[in-house]
Formats: C-alpha cells, sequence, structure tokens
C-alpha cells in the first residue's frame, strides 16, 4: 500500500521527467495530488518542475487549510476548480508545453475541440479538450471558468499559456498531458498538409469502445 511519503516522491520523480524533457522549463508548471485523508500536496510557487523537494510541497488538509510545506502555487484556483468539479479527479498538472501553445495560437484552433482527431490515444485520454481563452497568470477567473464546465472536461487548454489536465491519479494526468502534448506537435507538423485525420465513425467508435467522456 501506497503511503504520502510514496505519493510525494512520485509527484518530485514525475515532475523532473516532464522538465528534462523539455515539457515546462524555468519555474513554469504545477502540479497536485489528492492524499488518502483528502487533502492536497501541490507544487510550491517559483519552484521548478526539475528541483521538486519532496519535504516541502504544500500539504493542505481536507478543509482546504494549508498545514504545511511551503507557500503553494498560485494558480490553486486552477486546480481547486478541477478537484471540485470532478470527483474523479485525484491529480492536476499544468504545463508550458510549446506545442501545445503554439496550437492555441493558431486561428482555426477549434474552441471547444481543441486538438484535431489524428490518433486514438488523445482522444481516449483527453475526451475533448476545451480551449479556454487568455487569462493574465494566476488570475482567479481561470478557476472560474474550469468551473462554467461543470466537470465535463478533464483537459484545458489556457490560451498562449498552457494545458491543464485532471487524471485519476498523478500517473494518469501526467500521461495525458504528454499525450496532448505530442497531438499538438503532430498538428503543427501536418499545419498546411491535407493530413487523413480519423473519421467521424472512427471517433465514435472510440469512444464507444473505451467509454471515453465525450461531451456533446
Amino acid at each position: 500500500m501506497s503511503t504520502e511519503a510514496d505519493l510525494r516522491e512520485t509527484i518530485c520523480t514525475l515532475a523532473a521527467s516532464l522538465f528534462e524533457r523539455g515539457l515546462t522549463g524555468g519555474s513554469t508548471g504545477n502540479i497536485s495530488a489528492r492524499t488518502d485523508d483528502g487533502g492536497l500536496l501541490v507544487s510550491p510557487t517559483g519552484t521548478s518542475f526539475g528541483r521538486l523537494d519532496p519535504g516541502r510541497l504544500s500539504r493542505f488538509d481536507a478543509s482546504g487549510r494549508l498545514i504545511g510545506g511551503d507557500s503553494p502555487t498560485k494558480e490553486m484556483p486552477l486546480h481547486s476548480a478541477f478537484y471540485d468539479t470532478r470527483s474523479s479527479a485525484g491529480a492536476v498538472v499544468h504545463l508550458h508545453s510549446c506545442h501545445s501553445v503554439a496550437w492555441s495560437m493558431m486561428p482555426d484552433a477549434d474552441d471547444d475541440n481543441f486538438l484535431p482527431p489524428l490518433t486514438p490515444y488523445a482522444i481516449m485520454k483527453l475526451g475533448k479538450v476545451k480551449l479556454l481563452p487568455f487569462f493574465l497568470p494566476g488570475d482567479p477567473a481561470m478557476g472560474e471558468a474550469v468551473r462554467g464546465l461543470a466537470g465535463k472536461r478533464s483537459a484545458v487548454m489556457l490560451a498562449n499559456h498552457g494545458p491543464v489536465v485532471a487524471g485519476k491519479d498523478v500517473e494518469a494526468a501526467c500521461n495525458a498531458i504528454e499525450e496532448l502534448e505530442d497531438t499538438a506537435r503532430l498538428a503543427m507538423m501536418m499545419r498546411g498538409v491535407e493530413a487523413r485525420m480519423l473519421t467521424a465513425e472512427q471517433v465514435s467508435a472510440l469512444v464507444t469502445q473505451f467509454d471515453v467522456e465525450w461531451d456533446d
């Protein structure tokens, strides 16, 4: 059975992996996960994913009170919005990944279904990704925008900023956000090419076969 110490190590290990592969740089990005007692572990403000300290993660109790560690990321309203509206959320991760940010700037990016249907995996892991407008970093309005989705999306893309993904646990959230970035990279590679995308029938079959949340 995993312990809170294990969870702390997992958060820092996965964050370092994301950093080392250039998926978020400097002191950008933030990550959080539910603890067994209903609290949260959160990356502190101003920290690098490449150098998170398991013992200094921000620790919240089940009532949302900070009870240990350093001050949390300024994006806490964004994380709280996912936890409050999606009962299945066990972790939330936010990156400043380059290709997804680039795709968010494209004039033909679909606000309601951000990622084009290029491969099955983004559909299976993310469902539809909602493209949200630009907000100033740390603006609580980002959290309100997520709350406005009423828990119907596991992933959003903040325009000109970065993706945010909720998953059942920290591994699932990190895997899904990597799939989001990979698909955005493919979309940028295929831009201007008449790519053979998945058909509507193939997308529908995926949604049915893998029980994907697919908000119409």
